[in-house]
């Protein structure tokens, strides 16, 4: 399996604190990872590590063999990185509409998959519930086309069926398209049991790196 991205002894630091201690994650191309933990485990910092939005104190971050751990965030989304963060995912003053539109010429393709956003097109985002701000924020990064799709807890708030959806659609297109998605979860969903890898964290460090069914297996107080 080709590797699309990776973390090579990741170490984040805010101020005196050190959230990531010199992890090692691969990501593969063509697949959806999920990066597993509890709150303070270090998955955020993970991605924002990925995304260019977290400096690395020490260590590398490479993508597609390349070292891009000095280029900032904007020089990694012209490059096809997109990332929806788990809070303020939205420009509050733009429409529902003007948020696809951002995204570019697959924003039918981002309707189609989720219907609820037609009747929303022509509202503010910031007027807008939780869970639709974050459909919108979701349907905006897949109409970009990402080459690396990173989402920080995609399906907080969203209705399970909706959720249901999304995931089905990560696995199928992650595939299709040779798109690498890394997500975010507390725990496994059901509907991504048929993820290629799942990375787990705790405090800052790697506790388990395997398949999906691996870690059904593992003992509940290892996980």
């Amino acid at each position: 399996m080709t590797v699309e991205a990776a973390l090579h002894a990741a170490r984040v630091r805010y101020g005196p604190l050190e959230a990531l201690h010199g992890v090692d994650l691969a990501f593969p191309a063509g697949a959806v990872t999920v990066l597993l933990g509890r709150n303070g485990s270090g998955r955020t910092s993970a991605l924002h590590a990925l995304a260019g939005l977290a400096p690395l104190a020490a260590g590398r971050v490479t993508w597609q063999g390349r070292d891009v751990t000095a280029l900032g965030v904007h020089r990694r989304v012209r490059l096809g990185l997109a990332l929806v963060p788990a809070e303020r995912a939205v420009f509050a003053s733009l429409t529902v509409a003007e948020h696809l539109e951002l995204g570019g010429s697959s924003a039918g393709e981002a309707l189609a998959l989720f219907p609820e956003l037609s009747a929303l097109l022509p509202r503010r985002a910031g007027a807008l519930s939780g869970g639709q701000q974050q459909l919108v924020a979701v349907a905006r990064a897949l109409a970009t086309r990402p080459r690396l799709l990173l989402l920080d807890e995609p399906d907080r708030g969203l209705a399970p069926a909706v959720a249901a959806r999304l995931h089905a659609h990560l696995l199928a297109t992650a595939g299709a398209e040779g798109r690498a998605v890394v997500l975010t979860a507390r725990s496994l969903p059901r509907g991504l049991a048929g993820a290629a890898v799942v990375h787990v964290l705790h405090r800052g460090e790697v506790a388990f790196s395997g398949e999906p069914a691996e870690l059904r297996e593992r003992p509940a107080g290892a996980r």
